[in-house]
């Protein structure tokens, strides 16, 4: 959530008008993240989240936005983008595409305990049976193809220890992709990217998840990692927690009982889950794109979760 495109109060206040949401008393760049242009927008009527996208066209975008609304409408607490007089959620603000949210009461936990995991996982088995009847359809565009395509670019900034990690996790996870149990995983659609700044909290009740900018069609169990790699860790380490990740688990399968061919695959997806996030944040880190506000994030961090996950499951460190 950087900066790449400054705003006026005038484009700002063009968008309220055309949504009827009042006189504009704040405008506010958001600082953290690193994919989209968000804004604070704050009228008489209201406190809201503007996005500009930019990496993602106005073709690209009804996927995400379409998803959000359809949640919403299910009772998953996501946050619904605003509609104009024809209906239309998706709007354009200085050239850019962009969408606006209501601001979800609540703050990010970000040293998350047992209650706030399980919280976390009966949302998300939540969204995926919500998202059953979900008529669209998008490839996860942050997946094994685009993990194969971006490698190249990052490998000249690894040592050989590392360039043998990330590579040979990769041939393990094609391999395992392309077999029949692979493509018989229940699947639909997934946030991707529910990390624990992607979700707010009052107490320990949550309040809210947003961000779907990465959200696509992909297996339920990788959905599942990914918040496992974020929610359920020791940060400094990279080590499991094993309440909090009994926890998630049991929430999350109280609402969704998993397969036992998920079972199976989970420890690999988490692999996966990782080899994705280091993958970004090396991509991020060394070409970075110039924002007003921008935090990178340091890649170590899922270089240590992916080697203690290989460890922990007795693969090759």
């Amino acid at each position: 959530m950087a900066v790449y495109t400054p705003i006026t109060a005038q484009q700002a206040q063009t968008l309220l008008d055309d949504l009827a949401l009042g006189q504009l008393i704040r405008l506010q760049g958001i600082q953290g993240g690193i994919e989209n242009t968000n804004y604070f927008v704050d009228s008489d009527r209201g406190s809201f989240v503007l996005t500009l996208f930019e990496r993602l066209s106005h073709a690209e975008l009804p996927f995400y936005l379409e998803l959000m609304r359809h949640l919403a409408q299910k009772g998953v607490p996501v946050p619904a983008p605003h509609a104009n007089a024809a209906g239309q959620i998706l709007h354009t603000v200085a050239g850019k595409p962009a969408a606006l949210v209501d601001k979800l009461a609540g703050a990010s936990v970000l040293a998350p305990q047992a209650a706030h995991c399980a919280a976390i996982g009966s949302a998300l088995a939540q969204l995926h049976l919500a998202g059953a009847d979900f008529a669209l359809q998008q490839p996860n565009l942050r997946g094994l193809p685009w993990i194969a395509q971006t490698l190249p670019v990052v490998l000249p900034h690894l040592d050989a220890a590392q360039s043998e990690l990330i590579q040979t996790e990769l041939a393990a996870q094609q391999n395992l992709a392309a077999g029949s149990a692979y493509a018989s995983l229940p699947r639909g659609a997934v946030h991707a990217d529910l990390f624990r700044d992607n979700a707010l909290f009052v107490g320990q009740q949550l309040s809210g998840i947003f961000d779907f900018y990465f959200a696509g069609t992909d297996t339920f169990v990788f959905d599942m990692a990914v918040c496992l790699n974020d929610w359920c860790i020791d940060l400094p380490s990279g080590q499991d927690d094993a309440q909090r990740v009994a926890a998630f688990m049991q929430a999350y399968e109280k609402v969704r009982p998993l397969s036992a061919a998920e079972r199976e695959v989970l420890p690999a997806m988490r692999r996966l889950g990782a080899l994705r996030f280091w993958t970004s944040r090396l991509w991020d880190w060394h070409l970075p794109r110039e924002a007003e506000v921008l935090q990178a994030h340091d890649p170590k961090h899922f270089e240590r979760v992916l080697l203690a996950l290989r460890q922990a499951q007795g693969q090759l460190a």
